[in-house]
């Protein structure tokens, strides 16, 4: 009987809780004061004044109950967060009831039960009304972020209680590791370098492949001026199919729990070198421990890929090899740049020849290609 008592009380003020201000703790005392003269004296007075004492405080429970009850949440996250980024984040609160506002509403955030603080407040909110609210949301740490709902506190109308209400609006989104700015020189290094493994081909892009005399049926808009006027020849300029320019990364998963800084390290660094390779127009191809993606560029193709390193998990080693790392074949990516980041000392790189292997722990702040 008693478990069932805890369970029925605990369904019903799982969403409800109220306790008292420090002024409703001296009302109530005052009240029982009051209670205690006039039982002891008898005089109608003080009768007439606990009645209205204790109307009041039967009066603020009821209030505050009616600006808590219906309202409605609408919450917009951003598909990624940054670590250390403020991202804005959308709320919609709309009150529900016809006829009755709502007053001095504050919100917070609830995130593994505990009520964070955003600095939100609704001092009125009228029947029907709905009000817009955003807040910057900030990520401390990489990995899935989960919002339980928001929490609804309000001491109207008296201020001797504090009422609230729990409202199990779900949101989740996904924090990515930092971008941080790479040394220039390392990240010419790895161009140049997949340069020397790339067959090049003539095609559609921006960067020169050949020069070549005009024919008939060529584009005037290649024609190259400035060699035409040098050799009085019209001069034609081809330009590199950018579908040459591939990079698979490989982050191997599996490190010991004494190098878990170390392979937070490969983390972050993996998602800024796939961000400087994408700003160079590098299609990318991502390969971290059972997730394997094909080459793609875009912004829809990135989000995706930081989604995957946000969201890989260390694995010790010895235990079974992810299917994405044990299939890895330098051979499947063709012509692409192969990049290995080493994510602890022990990673060895695949085999195969072309395969660049950089050190994270070397290449924070200092370039160093292995």
């Amino acid at each position: 009987m008693l478990s069932r008592l805890r369970t029925i009380v605990h369904r019903l003020t799982r969403h409800r809780s109220t306790r008292f201000t420090s002024e409703g703790v001296q009302f109530l005392l005052f009240t029982l004061a009051v209670g205690v003269a006039a039982i002891n004296t008898g005089n109608n007075l003080f009768y007439l004044l606990l009645s209205m004492m204790l109307s009041l405080i039967l009066l603020s429970g009821i209030v505050a109950e009616h600006c808590l009850r219906r309202l409605e949440f609408h919450r917009h996250l951003p598909d990624v967060l940054f670590v250390e980024e403020p991202a804005t984040v959308s709320l919609v609160i709309k009150n529900g009831n016809g006829r009755l506002p709502s007053f001095s509403l504050q919100l917070f955030d609830v995130i593994d039960g505990q009520d964070i603080d955003r600095g939100l407040a609704i001092r009125q909110l009228l029947p029907g009304g709905s009000g817009l609210l955003s807040y910057p949301l900030t990520a401390r740490k990489r990995g899935f972020l989960q919002l339980d709902g928001i929490r609804v506190v309000t001491s109207f109308p008296f201020g001797l209680f504090v009422k609230k209400a729990f409202y199990p609006i779900q949101g989740a989104t996904v924090a990515c590791p930092k971008i941080t700015p790479l040394d220039e020189s390392l990240v010419q290094g790895l161009v140049s370098a997949g340069r020397e493994q790339h067959a090049y081909r003539r095609g559609h892009g921006s960067d020169l492949y050949n020069l070549r005399l005009y024919h008939s049926g060529d584009d005037s808009r290649n024609i190259h001026w400035v060699t035409t006027a040098k050799t009085s020849k019209l001069i034609v300029r081809e330009t590199e199919a950018e579908d040459q320019r591939r990079a698979t990364i490989h982050l191997p998963t599996t490190a010991p729990a004494t190098h878990e800084a170390q392979f937070e390290a490969a983390v972050a660094f993996t998602a800024s070198l796939m961000v400087h390779l994408a700003e160079r127009g590098y299609h990318l191809r991502l390969v971290a421990g059972d997730a394997a993606s094909s080459f793609g560029q875009g912004e829809p193709h990135m989000i995706q890929l930081l989604r995957t390193v946000a969201l890989c998990e260390r694995r010790p080693p010895g235990s079974a090899a992810p299917s994405a790392e044990a299939s890895f074949d330098t051979g499947q990516a063709g012509e692409a740049m192969t990049i290995f980041v080493r994510s602890w000392d022990g990673a060895d790189p695949p085999a195969g020849q072309g395969v660049t292997v950089l050190d994270a722990a070397h290449v924070v702040g200092v370039s160093h290609v292995v």
